[in-house]
């Protein structure tokens, strides 16, 4: 009994002393149970955005720009006129060729009328057949003169035409580098046509994600299928905005670049309201769903160096290291472990970074909670 009070007027000695008596902590750990589940990955590509139908527009014929009847940037419609070019020289041409095309009617007449004659004479035994095979000869070239000469017509009526040039597709005048009174030519690029309906999405992806996405010992015809059942894709522009409208991916497969290793595909995005424009960049998401895989919170795993490693809680409740391969989900939140783990495994998950190896982490009622 003097022990204990020599013990206690000790304890409040020291503590009225202002010494600080050593207290037990215990260290506070999360854990959770290992199992499969199904998670959504979006994946991500920097893709540049092109008209269906981009066409450039350049005269069929030479002269002088007389009218231009667009601006940059204007949404037109098929076959709206964009510009006149003087059509004077085409109207004195179509006309040439039309007397011309007169003019070899009437020989053709002529030629007719001979050759009819000499017939009726042949019968008759009244000319020979040597004048009768120049009059039918002679008869020939004349339609032919007059087949020439109707061509002519219709190619100088062809050349008026390209006179006055048209949207040969509906969509959005690039810049447009001419001006009225410049002299042109078919060399003369008047100005960039982007058909902008319906806009693709072009993006080059790697041989390994095309095999990811798409399903080991798939045929063509069932990666056709495959890539018709994928999900919605959404563009995002640089400035984080994202387009309102989903794409649908039409291929994920083409020709591979030698120097790059990679595959150019396209997305088909619609443009109703002409909000995309060619040459606009920005990120494509598609989302790709991945089925019984194990996924564990960012935290969980412990970088060291380039290993990966999580805790995993054994029988007697203490930790051990133990090696893992991650995937990144995209989420920011969770890794999708590839290796290392099995379904039911305990791991550490809040702590992670202060857990020592044989360090207990579960204690009975923990265990009885996680069981």
């Amino acid at each position: 009994m003097k022990t204990f009070k020599w013990i206690l007027m000790l304890s409040v000695g020291l503590t009225s002393c202002g010494v600080d008596m050593p207290k037990e902590t215990n260290s506070s750990f999360e854990t959770m149970t290992v199992k499969k589940s199904d998670i959504e990955i979006p994946y991500k590509f920097s893709a540049r955005m092109k008209g269906q139908n981009d066409v450039t527009v350049t005269p069929q014929v030479s002269g002088q720009l007389m009218r231009i009847c667009v601006a940059e940037g204007q949404q037109v419609k098929k076959g709206q006129t964009l510009f006149i070019i003087d059509s004077r020289n085409a109207q004195l041409e179509l006309e040439a060729a039309q007397a011309n095309l007169q003019a070899a009617l009437a020989q053709e007449n002529s030629a007719k009328l001979e050759y009819e004659s000499n017939k009726n004479l042949f019968d008759k035994k009244i000319v020979s057949s040597y004048m009768l095979n120049n009059s039918e000869n002679a008869f020939k070239q004349a339609q032919s003169a007059v087949a020439q000469a109707r061509a002519a017509v219709n190619r100088a009526k062809v050349n008026l035409g390209f006179c006055t040039i048209t949207a040969t597709v509906s969509g959005i005048i690039g810049e447009i580098p001419v001006r009225v009174g410049d002299q042109v030519s078919p060399m003369t690029q008047l100005t960039m046509l982007s058909g902008n309906t319906t806009m693709y999405a072009e993006f080059s992806v790697t041989e390994t994600i095309v095999e990811n996405m798409v399903q080991e010992g798939m045929k063509a015809a069932e990666v056709d299928d495959y890539i018709a059942k994928l999900p919605p894709v959404t563009f995002v522009m640089k400035n984080g905005t994202e387009y309102p409208h989903k794409g649908h991916v039409i291929s994920l497969s083409g020709v591979v670049d030698a120097s790059t290793g990679s595959l150019t595909s396209k997305i088909s995005f619609p443009n109703p309201d002409g909000h995309l424009y060619s040459g606009i960049q920005g990120n494509i998401v598609i989302p790709f769903t991945e089925n019984g895989v194990i996924i564990v919170p960012q935290h969980a795993v412990v970088r060291l160096q380039d290993k990966s490693q999580v805790y995993k809680v054994k029988a007697d409740s203490t930790a051990t290291a133990v090696e893992v391969t991650t995937k990144d989900t995209g989420n920011g939140k969770d890794f999708i472990i590839t290796s290392g783990l099995n379904e039911g495994d305990i791991i550490v998950t809040t702590g992670a970074n202060n857990v020592t190896e044989g360090q207990k982490v579960l204690f009975p009622a923990e265990v009885k909670s996680e069981k």
